[in-house]
């Protein structure tokens, strides 16, 4: 009798709508939403695709989120032995209590009242890529022109970062974040990134400024913040503080034009843009791939033995569109009420600059829609290209016209 199993099978990846994660998720979820899952090292662990489980994943203190043990379901930069020291101040990979050291010390950077304390700044951002687009006139590609410069502008402002060296960090972050570029790439792009954020740490503490590289230097009643340190805190706030956004706005703008009944919602009712973020923030669930975590001791989740040792992926996108958590999950609603999705993520790993993202959207998609009322397309939907290939999803480019 053959007794082999069946394999396992690999993180479902292919979209059959832009705006919509794999089919093969509402599947999952609704028969298996505890499955098994083969991961590129030839490891086995599971994936999770309903809200409830992963909301409760991402909170669990039984879950390390130490990326050096976990398996990765898409490519993953190689581990090098030095690896180790220069990953200190990476929060995103740390657990507590040394998470929690670095956490604290940076919450108080990020609270509403501080992002909304940014809020004139910003507006003045994107008021001028706003008049360059119109005095360029159409058509434009939003991603250069739109959605990449201004997260870029406010989060080198933030932290003391050079905008000048834009193209060059840009460029870092666009190969650490591809699928398709080769180990020595990715490892040439991480090494040059350190080495830049290093250098920049180095100059403040010779000739400090008032962003937050400097603050933390000269932080008093705390431990002190060795260079690595501040430079892995500084390349995570500047990888993630402009590529996250810039995707939303560039994905957000293109799912509004669409969906014309909800974009005519929104211009007739700017007043409800909170909600709005919120609904675009569920339905588009940009980190395309899901969140993984490694269980620290044996653990069973919805009936299903998790061992010791074992990564579990949340789906994140999968569970941004569980229909026992959201009504109509795959609606585009504006309106709707929001109600705890995980685009940026649960638990002590919640994004820490979730609310300066939530400010710039709020300002940027209103004035984009004010200033051009007849926004359109500039090329056929089929010929936008999806960044299907990246880890955080979006477009790489969007040509848009408008009346003149």
């Amino acid at each position: 009798m053959n007794t082999t199993q069946p394999a396992a099978p690999t993180l479902p990846t292919h979209r059959s709508c832009p705006w919509d994660p794999p089919e093969e998720y509402t599947r999952l979820r609704e028969q298996e939403p505890v499955a098994r899952l083969a991961f590129p090292d030839g490891q086995l662990g599971w994936l999770l695709t309903r809200h409830q489980d992963v909301r409760a994943l991402l909170a669990d203190d039984r879950f390390s989120s130490d990326r050096l043990r976990a398996s990765s379901p898409v490519r993953r930069i190689p581990i090098r032995p030095e690896d180790v020291q220069a990953r200190a101040g990476m929060l995103i990979s740390l657990d507590p209590p040394e998470h929690t050291r670095y956490r604290r010390m940076l919450t108080r950077y990020f609270t509403v009242r501080r992002m909304r304390a940014l809020a004139p700044r910003i507006e003045e951002i994107v008021a001028d890529h706003l008049d360059a687009m119109e005095r360029n006139g159409p058509p434009v590609d939003l991603v250069p022109a739109f959605s990449l410069p201004i997260p870029s502008l406010v989060i080198c402002e933030l932290l003391g970062v050079p905008y000048a060296d834009r193209g060059r960090f840009q460029g870092w972050t666009s190969t650490l974040l591809s699928l398709d570029v080769s180990d020595e790439e990715a490892l040439a792009a991480r090494d040059a990134l350190r080495q830049y954020m290093l250098d920049l740490v180095a100059a403040k503490r010779t000739d400090p400024d008032d962003a937050l590289l400097s603050e933390l230097i000269a932080a008093d009643g705390q431990e002190p913040l060795n260079d690595e340190e501040l430079a892995g805190i500084g390349r995570l706030l500047l990888v993630a503080g402009h590529e996250t956004t810039a995707n939303m706005l560039a994905l957000g703008t293109y799912a509004l034009l669409r969906h014309p009944d909800q974009l005519a919602g929104l211009r007739e009712h700017p007043e409800g843009v909170t909600r709005a973020i919120e609904e675009l923030l569920r339905y588009l669930t940009i980190v395309q791939f899901g969140t993984v975590r490694v269980a620290r001791e044996d653990v069973e989740i919805a009936g299903r033995h998790i061992r010791a040792g074992e990564t579990v992926v949340a789906a994140l996108a999968a569970a941004d569109r569980d229909p026992d958590h959201f009504t109509q999950p795959d609606a585009l609603d504006l309106t709707r009420e929001p109600s705890q999705h995980v685009a940026f993520g649960h638990g002590v790993h919640q994004c820490l600059g979730q609310q300066l993202a939530r400010v710039e959207m709020e300002i940027a998609f209103p004035a984009l829609l004010r200033r051009f009322p007849t926004l359109r397309l500039a090329v056929p939907p089929e010929e936008v290209l999806m960044r299907h290939d990246m880890f955080i999803y979006g477009v790489h480019a969007l040509p848009l016209t408008w009346n003149r």
